[in-house]
Order: structure tokens, then C-alpha cells, then sequence
């Protein structure tokens, strides 16, 4: 008498799964998801720095104040710079050539576009990839956020639109811990980022 084994049944479901595969992700918009996204990775990005991060409430236009201590600065022991974060999906990942362009309302491009300033802002924008299910990648060894976040000074920058502006955001500048580095210390230094 041979004993049959059952069929496989269906992996048992993770907690607030769906049993397509794919996690039960929770209804809010992915315009709110890709905020948070951002925030992570300039948090991640921060830590890694060595950097202090606050939120002014109310934000009046800019998402957050980054702080570097250093006995090394010229100007103070603590250099500061403002930050506006963007996210899209609208930009694939890797973008061709030495900028690609990014659309800012002209009333958030004014406050960024200050030639003379007390304290520096830049402009970060990430690109992430259309399908949130690949926005993070996990494993023992790492965390990877998807896909990359660039930075750009745009003090001086000329409005030209009627009420959008094109900029362009160079893809050499990669927003990681090594270029937040090199900005605080050349704004230690009395320097532009």
C-alpha cells in the first residue's frame, strides 16, 4: 500500500497578506507614501553624516534644517543648511546625460532661488520606481531604498515659467552621507554647498 503525500496547499498567508504574493499594503495615497520614502533616506543619509535633523513646524516651504557639528568649521562649530525634498516616479532610474529636469512650482522655486541667504538650502530630488513593491529591497546584509536622491543649489535661479519652472538637477551630484559631508564642510567654511 503505497501513502500518498497531500497536495501543497497554499503558503499560509503573512500577516495582512493578500495570497497573490504580494503584502496588503495599506490605502494611503502614494503621494503620501513617497514622502515618507524620502524622509527615510534623508534620515538614513543624516545618521550616516553624523548630522542632526529637525523639522520646522510650520514648514513654510522647506521640509528640514540639517545640522553638522564640527570643531573643524570656520564659520561656527555648526553648520546648517535647509533642505526641500521632492520624489517621482515620472524620472526613470539612471537618467541619461549630465542633468535631467525636474518641474517646481514657481512659488517653491523663489524660495529656494535666494542669491543672498543666512542660512543655505538645496533642493533634493528622488527618483523611485513606478511599483512601490520596488521601492525597498531587504536581505540579511541590507536595506536598499530604490532608486537615488540628487541635490541642487539653485540660489540665483531665474523663474521662467508662467507658474512652473524647469530645472536641472545634475546627475553627478548623488545625494548620499560623502556629498552631505562635502557640503557641510564647505559651508563651515563660508562657502555655497
Amino acid at each position: 500500500m503505497a501513502l500518498t503525500q497531500p497536495e501543497p496547499a497554499d503558503p499560509p498567508l503573512e500577516w495582512g497578506g493578500t495570497g497573490t504574493g504580494q503584502p496588503m499594503r495599506g490605502q494611503l495615497a502614494v503621494t503620501s507614501c513617497m514622502e515618507t520614502l524620502q524622509v527615510g533616506y534623508l534620515h538614513a543619509v543624516a545618521a550616516a553624516a553624523g548630522c542632526a535633523l529637525s523639522s520646522p513646524f510650520p514648514d513654510n516651504g522647506i521640509d528640514w534644517h540639517v545640522s553638522h557639528g564640527s570643531s573643524q568649521h570656520t564659520e561656527d562649530d555648526e553648520a546648517t543648511i535647509k533642505v526641500q525634498l521632492k520624489c517621482t516616479y515620472q524620472i526613470p532610474p539612471n537618467p541619461a546625460g549630465p542633468w535631467f529636469s525636474f518641474t517646481l512650482d514657481n512659488d517653491h522655486l523663489r524660495k529656494l532661488a535666494h542669491a543672498r541667504v543666512a542660512v543655505h538650502k538645496i533642493l533634493v530630488v528622488m527618483l523611485v520606481p513606478r511599483e512601490v513593491d520596488q521601492w525597498l529591497l531587504s536581505g540579511p546584509d541590507r536595506l536598499e531604498l530604490r532608486h537615488c536622491c540628487y541635490w541642487v543649489n539653485l540660489a540665483g535661479h531665474p523663474v521662467t515659467g508662467k507658474r512652473r519652472t524647469n530645472v536641472r538637477i545634475p546627475t553627478g551630484q548623488v545625494f548620499d552621507d560623502r556629498a552631505l559631508c562635502a557640503i557641510m564642510a564647505r559651508v563651515g567654511a563660508g562657502e555655497r554647498p
